[in-house]
């Protein structure tokens, strides 16, 4: 079955940097594109970052944009997603999705930007 597991998630300061991965298991990862979103407290869920299935095209939302970098590991059936000059609204649970006839998501992972 679909899984998805992200990790990396933490407590930063303003301006600081975090990692998250995301392992996939369960289907053909290298021909289906991923996608990072995330929650904030009382909002919706917000698409963060879109790659394409063999990593040769992204998008950002604009909040984003310059800041976040997605990337993709067929071979090791993974996505990424680097966070620089974080800011206190980019808290929230960061998810990684797929879809497969339907959306797929993982746990989530926390991160917290605060001084």
């Amino acid at each position: 079955q679909v899984q998805l597991v992200e990790s990396g998630g933490g407590l930063v300061q303003p301006g600081g940097s975090l990692g998250l991965s995301c392992a996939a298991s369960g289907f053909i990862f290298s021909i289906y594109p991923m996608r990072w979103y995330r929650q904030a407290p009382g909002k919706g869920r917000e698409l963060v970052a879109s790659i394409r299935s063999d990593g040769s095209s992204t998008n950002y939302a604009g909040s984003v944009k310059g800041r976040f970098t997605i990337s993709k590991n067929n071979a090791k059936n993974s996505v990424y997603l680097q966070m620089n000059s974080l800011k206190p609204e980019d808290t929230a649970v960061y998810y990684c999705n797929v879809v497969i006839g339907r959306d797929y998501w993982g746990q989530g992972t926390q991160v917290t930007v605060s001084s």
